[in-house]
Formats: C-alpha cells, sequence, structure tokens
C-alpha cells in the first residue's frame, strides 16, 4: 500500500508528519537525535529532522557498517553524503560518531501499543542494544504512514516496542497508561 502512494501524496503527509511531530517532540536544546534518509517508498523525515535542527537538535544519521551493526555520523549542514549502506545515504568517515538519545525510526509497520516491524535485519535492535550498554535508554520514535498501521505486530523478546508514532494524522504515544488522554487528536484509520 505504501508503494501505491503516489510521489506527491508521499510528500505531502511526509510534509504534514513533520508538522505534528516538530511539536510533540520535546528536547534539551543540544540533544542528539537520529534521523534517517528515506528509501524505497518511505516517509520522509527530512522535514522533521530540519524543524528540529532549527530547534536546536544535534542530528546524526544511520550507517551500516557491516552486516550487522549501525553507527550513528552527525549530519552537518553542507557535509557531503555518501553510501551508508541499505540503500541509503548517510554522513561520511571524517564525521563524528554520536550516541543519539532519540531515534525517528523508519517503519514497514506499527501498532498503537508500539509494536515496529522493520527490514528484518535487526540492525536497530542491536544498536539499541549497544547505547544501553553505554547507559543510554533511546526513546524511540516510528515515523510512517497511516496506511503502515496493522492491528498488532508480532515481536519477539529482543523487540524494544516505540516510545510514539509520528504519521501524518498526528502523533501516538505508546505509553498505555497514557494512550487515551494523549491520544485524542490522532486519527485513525
Amino acid at each position: 500500500m505504501r508503494d501505491e502512494l503516489n510521489p506527491e501524496a508521499r510528500i505531502e503527509k511526509s510534509i504534514q508528519a513533520s508538522d505534528a511531530g516538530s511539536r510533540a517532540i520535546e528536547f534539551q536544546p543540544g540533544e542528539i537525535i537520529s534521523g534517517f534518509w528515506p528509501i524505497r517508498s518511505e516517509i520522509d523525515a527530512r522535514p522533521l529532522m530540519a524543524a528540529l535542527q532549527q530547534r536546536g537538535a544535534r542530528l546524526c544519521l544511520p550507517v551500516v557498517v557491516d552486516k550487522y551493526t549501525i553507527i550513528f555520523r552527525e549530519l552537518v549542514r553542507g557535509a557531503p553524503l555518501v553510501k551508508a549502506g541499505f540503500g541509503t545515504v548517510g554522513p561520511g568517515p571524517e564525521a563524528g560518531i554520536l550516541n543519539p538519545s532519540t531515534l525517528l525510526v523508519p517503519l514497514a509497520a506499527f501498532d498503537l501499543k508500539g509494536g515496529r516491524l522493520g527490514y528484518g535485519a535487526g540492525h536497530y535492535d542491536r544498536a539499541i542494544d549497544k547505547l544501553m550498554e553505554t547507559g543510554i535508554t533511546p526513546r524511540l520514535i516510528g515515523v510512517a504512514f497511516d496506511i503502515q498501521r496493522v492491528d498488532r505486530v508480532f515481536t519477539e523478546p529482543h523487540d524494544q516496542n516505540l516510545d510514539a508514532i509520528i504519521t501524518e494524522s498526528g502523533v501516538v504515544f505508546t505509553d498505555e497508561s497514557d494512550l487515551k488522554e494523549k491520544n485524542e487528536t490522532f486519527v485513525s484509520r
């Protein structure tokens, strides 16, 4: 269904998601936030990343360094981007390696309890584990189109649930105790 969205609809929905997410994501100036460069028919998180940077976020992008590992390299305006694995681009080896406290995560599918489905390589799961080993428990925010929502994502013990999901309809916070209060403005399909 995502592949069937025409390019103009993807752009418009990406901008709508950016507007919603940039208002909802709270952070301190200088906080490190990892974004992602879109591949295939993914939602474009670049407008959201730009809005967060304007508010003082320090940005980075994931870079695949081997079959099992991603690192996060600092994204600096004007710096060249290179092939970063998995069909995406990111900062080159001259960019600093950062440990983000918030990750904007691309999704193949999601549910409203924070279950997420990626592309199956487990890169983010391993990266989250490595961040946790350094003492960082990253906030995980999925970014996707409404049409990627499913009733339930079946998770495994190693899967980390999302704290929130940003779509063109708004932001869903997945802490079940807060779901009703925080999600009153979210329009579901």
